[in-house]
């Protein structure tokens, strides 16, 4: 993939020409024709979009802008795009100029086609180093894992999924699905939640109470999908998955606006029955059992999230408790008292992240050269619904590509599993006489049964280091090089170019959205001022993309709120997800399911959840929303299709 885009970016000028020449053949076309010239103007635009660096792709765009504006007439829609074209980069109405630029100047793609989430950011184009490393990473991303197969080896013994993008359909959000599989690589973003309730809830379909610890016989992200002989701690096909729709809300809002026009609200009722278990003892023998979904949020942006300092989110903390206490009002209620303590003035007990790794992999250092270990150095939480990962080199993806595959490297020597699993995988007779049958099998031991189960049990383990052991030591699966490709892909995903900030409603969509109080969550503007990222040791020193002093867009505070929804959010506190690129959800991924578990099919029901309760820290905000007319809603939804 590096050599092919790069020998396209040196054949610029040749790509221009037919451009152009595409341009040429489209004015001769008439009347029903057009459509179809238009179609492959398209198709010109998405090629140009995924193959080339950002600055190619302004050369070749402005190509194609005057060929469309050469041959437009009454049905011809490159109009429009034309007259986009016209205004990016520049102040327009109430949006600034860097507004056109989400992602700053270093960190936003000009691509805004059904492949724009694949992007590299402009930071990666402008290092060749950096850019072939971007997609070796991306292969790590998009393939599928194996038992044995390198370079992408390592999978299972037991797994949540076979590949990334198996959560993250075209790099985007899960989808919603009406049954829980995983096996068809289907878009199924969805991690299961199995905890203990801490009481009952007759708000929610199944009784059970949102709040309570996970449960310890399967992982915090548990796993349906194992590799032979073993079986899945959970066994998919007994998941039992449906879609409630709500009747009335607890907010006594009717499900019709003002205005007549209706909607409708549904969420999700799963459960799962103590057979589906492969664990001993199962949950259900330590207690009381509930689950709930939580899907993957796409992963574009995420270095530059990475790049905003830990100071300005603290400040942000700081400033949402003060004006809760301004205002009389319990500050443990709205802003998470495991993050901040609003006695103190400062972080909570959970609010820090310290990295890990190995014995000999616990260290790491900053971009400016400084060296940190696990005491001295602690990173902000700012990833995931639950803000449970920081910072992105130790986070989401660093952790995924080794939990989710169960792929092990220099410093993941250990296997995500639970003693529960490795227990019943010791005592299963199928899995002891499969392994009995096959000499080769690195849990044969001495070939015994008792000697087999012994290895099974121990090595299953997630305590035992699969690389110094007595009963077989297995090589890692990733090599320190590779993991540090596929960071460099992860933190070089870029942010797509906003989109027709220049429409009068747009325009008045953005006004609203701020007088109603949505920013009061969805804070949009945010700066990065060094970006002094942290590396783990294993890759200290090896570069990654850096993004320096970028105003960025995100439209989230990286806060914890509570909407108080029917069959919430584990753990009833939910991170603001960031709005940047959500409005090419539906031409990049073939879906637009919004909020943590995809129960909105669209924005008006995502905003109308915030409306459920008057509990909901959003209430107000969607209350307002609610009381709008049609036209300023429409106006709100495609501003958010716009950012």
């Amino acid at each position: 993939m590096p050599a092919m885009a790069a020998t396209m970016d040196h054949s610029a000028g040749e790509q221009l020409l037919r451009a152009r020449g595409a341009g040429i053949v489209a004015c001769g076309v008439k009347g029903g024709d057009t459509k179809k010239t238009l179609s492959q103007h398209k198709n010109i635009k998405n090629t140009i979009m995924k193959h080339y660096t950002n600055a190619a792709r302004l050369l070749l765009m402005a190509a194609l802008a005057a060929s469309a504006a050469a041959c437009s007439d009454d049905d011809n829609i490159s109009i429009g795009e034309n007259e986009e074209a016209q205004n990016i980069g520049k102040a327009v109405g109430n949006f600034s100029a860097e507004e056109w630029y989400p992602g700053g100047k270093l960190g936003t793609t000009d691509n805004t086609g059904s492949n724009a989430y694949s992007d590299q950011t402009p930071e990666v184009d402008n290092d060749p180093t950096l850019f072939s490393l971007f997609f070796q990473g991306e292969q790590m991303f998009e393939r599928q894992f194996t038992t044995t197969t390198a370079p992408f080896k390592g999978l299972g013994p037991a797994s949540v999924r076979k590949s990334c993008i198996d959560c993250h359909p075209e790099y985007g959000h899960g989808k919603r699905m009406t049954q829980y599989e995983t096996k068809y690589s289907n878009g199924n973003g969805y991690l299961l939640v199995v905890y203990h309730p801490k009481g009952a809830d007759a708000e929610n379909s199944d009784g059970w109470s949102n709040d309570g610890p996970y449960v310890s016989e399967v992982t915090g992200m548990p796993q349906t999908q194992a590799s032979a002989p073993f079986k899945a701690p959970i066994d998919e096909s007994q998941i039992q998955l449906k879609w409630l729709t709500v009747d009335k809300m607890e907010s006594g809002l009717p499900m019709k606006f003002p205005d007549g026009e209706t909607f409708q609200l549904i969420y999700p009722d799963i459960r799962i029955p103590q057979t589906a278990f492969h664990t001993s003892p199962t949950p259900y023998e330590t207690g009381d059992v509930a689950v709930r979904l939580e899907s993957t949020i796409g992963v574009i942006g995420t270095g530059l999230i990475d790049a905003i300092p830990q100071d300005s989110i603290r400040a942000q903390y700081a400033k949402t408790a003060k004006y809760f206490q301004s205002q009389g009002l319990d500050v443990t209620e709205y802003v998470n008292p495991s993050f901040w303590n609003a006695t103190t003035q400062d972080w909570g007990p959970s609010a820090l992240y310290s990295n890990w790794g190995a014995a000999g992999h616990q260290g790491g250092q900053l971009a400016d050269g400084t060296k940190t270990t696990p005491q001295s150095y602690k990173s902000l939480k700012r990833f995931t619904y639950a803000l449970t990962r920081a910072s992105l080199q130790d986070g989401p993806g660093a952790n995924a590509i080794w939990n989710i595959t169960n792929v092990s490297r220099p410093d993941r020597p250990y296997l995500y599993t639970t003693k529960a699993w490795a227990k019943a995988m010791s005592q299963d007779p199928e899995v002891i006489a499969a392994i009995k049958a096959d000499p080769t099998s690195p849990y044969y031991a001495d070939g015994t049964e008792e000697g087999i189960k012994e290895a099974v049990y121990n090595l299953l383990l997630p305590t035992t280091n699969q690389f110094d052991n007595q009963w077989h030591n297995f090589q890692p699966d990733m090599t320190a090089d590779q993991f540090h490709a596929f960071m460099v892909w992860h933190r070089g995903l870029a942010i797509p170019r906003a989109r027709n900030l220049q429409d009068a409603d747009v325009q008045r969509g953005k006004k609203i959205f701020n007088e109603i109080g949505c920013t009061a969550c969805h804070r949009p503007r945010w700066h990065t001022t060094t970006d002094n990222y942290w590396v783990p040791e294993m890759i200290a020193g090896k570069p990654l993309p850096r993004y320096q002093n970028q105003t960025i867009f995100p439209y989230s505070d990286f806060m914890q709120h509570k909407l108080y929804l029917k069959n919430d959010i584990h753990g009833s506190w939910c991170r603001t997800t960031p709005l940047w690129g959500r409005g090419l959800s539906l031409l990049n991924t073939g879906a637009e399911d919004r909020m943590h578990d995809c129960r909105a099919r669209n924005e008006v029901e995502a905003i109308m959840w915030h409306a459920y309760s008057k509990k909901s820290h959003a209430y107000q905000a969607a209350l307002r929303f609610y009381n709008l007319p049609k036209a300023d809603r429409d106006a709100v939804v495609k501003f958010l299709r716009a950012i």
